[in-house]
């Protein structure tokens, strides 16, 4: 379900999924588009260029993947993606890592919202087990071609239902 992640790289390259707290508008859009080029046109491992892909899609969501059959991505090369995200965030006033912050799909458009207004909505019955969620905990293409727009009750979320554990707890 959802877009696929079209390009050379495996099915096993490593995925990071990191959602915005609110939607890019077309112009923002457009220059994150050109700021993640930019930013993987110098994505090194231990001095090695990594082979990288990166899209924006739906306007919430930058998704990164990097071939790791060439170069293992960890350490510095994590923390220079990490710090890229990080500053998009602080340039465009938003947050990409508050994991509570999920999102779903109600008339061919992506909603998002925090955990707690997920669960009312699921109490009221707006969100159903039908409902295509969004799974950012994906690690690698293959599964965001085929995970990543799910419905509700084939998430991980489903799991999660009135649990009362911290996010950390389930990675």
């Amino acid at each position: 379900m959802g877009p696929h992640f079209e390009n050379n790289l495996p099915d096993s390259s490593r995925v990071w999924i990191y959602q915005s707290s609110r939607k890019f508008s077309v112009t923002e859009a457009l220059a994150i588009e050109q700021k993640i080029k930019q930013f993987l046109a110098g994505w090194n491992a231990h001095k090695v260029e990594v082979a990288g892909d990166g899209k924006l899609l739906s306007n919430y969501f930058i998704v990164l993947m990097a071939d790791e059959n060439r170069v293992g991505v960890s350490g510095c090369s994590i923390d220079s993606s990490v710090h890229f995200i990080k500053s998009l965030g602080v340039e465009y006033k938003t947050n990409f890592f508050d994991r509570w912050n999920l999102a779903y799909i109600k008339n061919g458009e992506v909603v998002p919202c925090h955990r707690e207004d997920f669960e009312k909505m699921l109490d009221r019955g707006e969100i159903t087990d039908d409902t295509i969620v969004f799974n950012n905990l994906l690690q690698t293409k293959a599964d965001f071609n085929t995970k990543w727009q799910v419905p509700y009750r084939e998430s991980w979320l489903k799991n999660l239902r009135g649990a009362h554990i911290s996010f950390a707890s389930i990675l």
